[in-house]
C-alpha cells in the first residue's frame, strides 16, 4: 500500500500549492528511500539520459516557439478582426468568427495562455460592446482557446506519444476529426444559444465604406499565411516526408518567415519568444524528471501491481475499465494540470488499456479530449484564470465560470460519444 499512500500525499502536497516537479521528487525519495533504501535510486541518472536523448520530446520546445513566435506577429489580431467583419452580419456571428479563429491559432500556435489572452483582449471588449451575453462570450473564448489542446500540433499529443509508446504522427492524424466535431459542435450551441437569445448575441452594422469583396479578400489575406504554415507542418507529417520533431523545426523557421512576412520581425521578438520557449521546456522536464523519480518508486513499491489488479477487476471489463478511467482523469483534471495527469496517472493506466487489447491511438485521444476539459473545469481552470487577468471590470469570475459550463458539456458529449462510436472518427 505504500505506493498508493504516495500517490495521495502527492495530490494533497499538490492542492497545498507545492511546486509541481519537486513535490513529485521530493516525495518519490522521501518514500522511495524508506521503502527499498537509497540503492533504488542508482539507476536515476540513466533515466535522465534516456529522456534527454529522446527525440521525439525535441518537438516540445520547437512547437512552442513556432507558437510564441506567431503570437507576437500580431496573427491573432487579424485574424480576429477579419472574421468579426465576415462573420458579423449573423446573430452570434463575432463568437463564431472567435471559435474559428481559436481552431486556426490551435493548428498554427498551440499556445493556450496566448490563444486566451488574445481574443480575451481583442473579442471580448467588441462582444461586450455589442451586447453580448457575458457567460456566451466568456465560455466561448475559454473553450476557443483551449482547442490547441486536441488540434495538432499539440503539446499534449506529443507527451502521450512519448507516455504512450504511440507515433505522434497517429495521433497528428487522429486527432483531426474530433477536434473538427468539437468546433462544428460550439459553433451550432451558438447558433442555438443566439436563436433562443437574440437580444444577447446581437449583428454588427455593417460598415457601407467597405464592399463585400474587400472584407473578403481581407480576411482571405490574414487566413492564408498561417493556413499555409499549418498545411506545410501537418502535411509534411502525414504524408510521410518529416517526422513529428522535424516538421516542428520547420514550423519555426516558417514562423519567423510569417514574423517577416507581417513586418514584425526583430531579433528582440526572437529573442523574447526563445526565452519564453525556455521557461515552458524547463517546465515541462522539470516536472518530467520529477514525474520519472515518482513513477520508479511507485512501480518499485509495488503501487502498479495494486493498480493493475484493481483495473482488471472493474466490472464491465474494457467498458468498465475505460468509463472509470475517463471519470478520474476528468475529475483530476479539477485540481491539477495536464502534465501531471499525463506523466503520472497515464503510465499507471497504459499498461492495464494493452493488456485488454484497446487500440492505444484512439486511448490516447481519448484522454487528450478529455485534459483539454481540465483547462475549463473551475476552480484551477488555466483558461478561467487567462480570461480574468485580461477581462474588463464589469466581468466577474461568476460570469467566466457560468460562461464555461455549457462548453464544459459539448466536450463530455463530444468525448462521450467518440468512447461509444469510435467507428465515426475512423477509429
Amino acid at each position: 500500500m505504500i505506493g498508493i499512500v504516495m500517490f495521495i500525499v502527492a495530490l494533497f502536497a499538490l492542492l497545498l500549492g507545492f511546486p509541481v516537479a519537486f513535490t513529485f521528487g521530493g516525495i518519490a525519495l522521501i518514500f522511495g528511500v524508506w521503502a527499498e533504501g537509497i540503492e533504488m535510486f542508482a539507476f536515476m541518472p540513466y533515466r535522465i539520459q534516456s529522456i534527454m536523448e529522446n527525440t521525439v520530446l525535441m518537438a516540445v520546445p520547437l512547437f512552442v516557439f513556432m507558437g510564441l513566435v506567431l503570437q507576437k506577429t500580431r496573427l491573432a489580431e487579424q485574424l480576429l478582426e477579419s472574421m468579426g467583419r465576415l462573420f458579423g452580419g449573423v446573430k452570434g456571428g463575432i463568437a463564431i468568427s472567435t471559435v474559428l479563429v481559436g481552431a486556426l491559432l490551435a493548428a498554427s500556435t498551440g499556445v493556450v495562455g496566448a490563444s486566451v489572452v488574445a481574443m480575451g483582449l481583442i473579442s471580448l471588449p467588441v462582444m461586450l460592446k455589442y451586447n453580448y451575453d457575458k457567460g456566451l462570450a466568456c465560455g466561448t473564448i475559454c473553450a476557443s482557446g483551449t482547442l490547441g489542446q486536441i488540434i495538432p500540433p499539440s503539446i499534449v499529443l506529443i507527451l502521450l506519444g512519448d507516455v504512450l509508446g504511440v507515433p505522434v504522427g497517429d495521433l497528428f492524424q487522429a486527432a483531426i476529426w474530433p477536434g473538427l466535431m468539437l468546433v462544428g459542435a460550439y459553433i451550432v450551441y451558438i447558433l442555438i444559444y443566439a436563436k433562443l437569445n437574440p437580444e444577447s448575441a446581437q449583428v454588427i452594422p455593417r460598415d457601407e465604406s467597405i464592399s463585400r469583396s474587400q472584407e473578403v479578400r481581407k480576411a482571405l489575406k490574414a487566413v492564408v499565411p498561417p493556413l499555409a504554415l499549418i498545411i506545410v507542418v501537418l502535411g509534411s507529417i502525414f504524408a510521410g516526408v518529416a517526422t513529428p520533431t522535424e516538421s516542428a523545426a520547420l514550423g519555426g523557421a516558417g514562423a519567423i518567415v510569417l514574423a517577416l512576412l507581417y513586418k514584425q520581425f526583430s531579433f528582440r521578438m526572437v529573442y523574447d519568444a526563445a526565452k519564453e520557449t525556455v521557461k515552458v521546456t524547463a517546465m515541462v522536464f522539470a516536472i518530467l524528471l520529477g514525474a520519472t523519480a515518482f513513477s520508479m518508486a511507485f512501480t518499485y513499491t509495488g503501487g502498479d501491481m495494486l493498480v493493475e489488479e484493481w483495473m482488471l477487476e472493474l466490472p464491465g471489463e474494457k467498458w468498465g475499465f475505460l468509463i472509470i478511467t475517463m471519470l478520474v482523469i476528468l475529475i483530476l483534471g479539477f485540481f491539477i494540470d495536464f502534465v501531471e495527469i499525463c506523466f503520472i496517472i497515464v503510465p499507471m493506466i497504459a499498461p492495464v488499456a494493452e493488456l485488454m487489447g484497446i487500440n492505444m491511438t484512439w486511448f490516447a485521444i481519448l484522454i487528450a479530449m478529455n485534459l483539454q476539459t481540465s483547462f475549463l473545469t473551475p476552480p484551477f481552470g488555466f483558461s478561467l484564470f487567462y480570461l480574468k487577468g485580461v477581462a474588463p471590470n464589469g466581468v466577474t469570475t461568476r460570469d467566466i465560470y457560468r460562461g464555461v459550463m455549457p462548453f464544459i458539456a459539448i466536450q463530455v458529449v463530444v468525448l462521450a460519444s467518440l468512447l461509444m462510436f469510435p467507428e465515426l472518427y475512423g477509429m
